[in-house]
């Protein structure tokens, strides 16, 4: 599994350990301070003996390059979060297809509805179903009926 952080970040790493391998630490000591598991930094030590710093060169991700960049992904979710009505729709409710069309209407970049899902996921967010609730609900009605009608209506326990 590839470890997190990116291309740049992951070459510093190695290069760090690599310093800290010249100093005369042991692999075990160098592994704890980096972060990594110790067989990682004697597989990075072997790789710069054979091809020296050149055996640590950050390799670029493997697949699609992603559509949306940081700070667009970072615009996106300030428009999520002012809310879909605030997007021009007519209620408040978020779905993929609405996502999607924002995306399309301010990044100009095209995505598949069933894509927006694993985006919002890559962003932190997860689904929420809006509770349905009628229209003609009244709290204070139901406040009352609870704190006055449910405990006379209630059994009693035996005893």
């Amino acid at each position: 599994m590839r470890p997190s952080g990116t291309a740049k970040e992951l070459e510093r790493r190695r290069l760090q350990a690599v310093a800290l391998l010249r100093k005369g630490l042991p692999p075990v000591e160098v592994a704890r301070r980096v972060g990594v598991d110790r067989r990682s930094v004697r597989r990075w030590r072997a790789a710069h003996e054979r091809r020296g710093r050149h055996g640590l060169v950050a390799k670029p991700a493997p697949g699609r390059p992603v559509k949306l960049v940081a700070a667009a992904r970072s615009k996106l979710e300030q428009l999520l979060l002012r809310g879909a009505q605030a997007c021009g729709f007519a209620t408040d409710l978020w779905t993929c297809p609405r996502i999607a069309a924002v995306i399309r209407r301010e990044f100009s970049v095209s995505y598949h509805v069933d894509h927006i899902g694993r985006l919002l996921h890559s962003m932190g967010w997860t689904p929420q179903k809006p509770e349905r609730r009628a229209r003609e609900r009244d709290e204070d009605s139901i406040r009352r009926w609870v704190k006055i009608e449910w405990p006379r209506l209630k059994k009693k326990p035996a005893g």
